[in-house]
């Protein structure tokens, strides 16, 4: 029961809209009437600019950490290392605790059910997880955000490296862990499959991150 109603609070945790809050709050408008119309970060950096698109980006990713972190107030998970049967139940609960605010996050019940796509709420429950390879995707979207400028490709790319890195750099012993990594980065490519049709075409829109003379004319 405990763990069905911590379920449940990482869900609601992953329903704060940011986007759309912020959106209304300071700009006055629905984020998700302009861009792609999804409440997420990308769509956020693509209509609103930078600074509030990395602070979604930041609270959507806190999200993501603050559901993971629910599984500790099981005190059955409270002290998990000498134990290697609790340790696989706590990976897997927290697993399914971010799941449940990723769930949250692309229907979000204070939102109409009408969110983003989840993707730096993910990145928040790898980094409560695992903070070493959440970092070694960071690095990939970075450099792929500071070449490109294009925040889906950083994104599916990073999704993609995630399972490279479980499986190979890391060679995580849990299988479910192992599972999840390969679902996430199917997920992010199908979710985001009409950005690499405008990708393809050549009309996926840029995030103005480096601003120079050519790009204000």
């Amino acid at each position: 029961m405990t763990e069905l109603l911590l379920l449940f609070c990482a869900y609601l945790i992953g329903s704060v809209p940011t986007a759309v809050w912020v959106s209304k709050g300071v700009f006055g408008m629905d984020i998700r009437e302009y861009g792609s119309g999804n409440a997420g970060a990308t769509n956020t950096f693509r209509v609103l600019g930078p600074k509030a698109g990395s602070f979604v980006m930041l609270v959507d990713m806190l999200k993501g950490v603050m559901a993971v972190r629910l599984a500790y107030l099981v005190g059955y998970y409270q002290n998990p290392e000498h134990l290697t049967e609790v340790t696989t139940q706590l990976v897997n609960f927290q697993i399914g605790l971010g799941l449940a605010a990723v769930l949250g996050h692309i229907f979000p019940i204070w939102a109409n059910f009408r969110g983003g796509k989840g993707i730096a709420t993910l990145f928040g429950l790898v980094l409560a997880i695992q903070p070493l390879v959440a970092i070694c995707c960071v690095g990939v979207f970075l450099l792929s955000l500071s070449l490109t400028r294009y925040v889906s490709l950083s994104s599916i790319l990073s999704s993609i490296a995630f399972p490279i890195l479980i499986l190979y750099i890391f060679n995580e012993p849990e299988v479910f862990y192992r599972i999840f990594a390969i679902a996430v980065a199917l997920m992010v490519v199908l979710t985001h499959q009409k950005n690499i049709f405008r990708l393809i075409n050549g009309n996926e829109s840029k995030v103005p991150l480096f601003r120079n003379r050519r790009d204000k004319k």
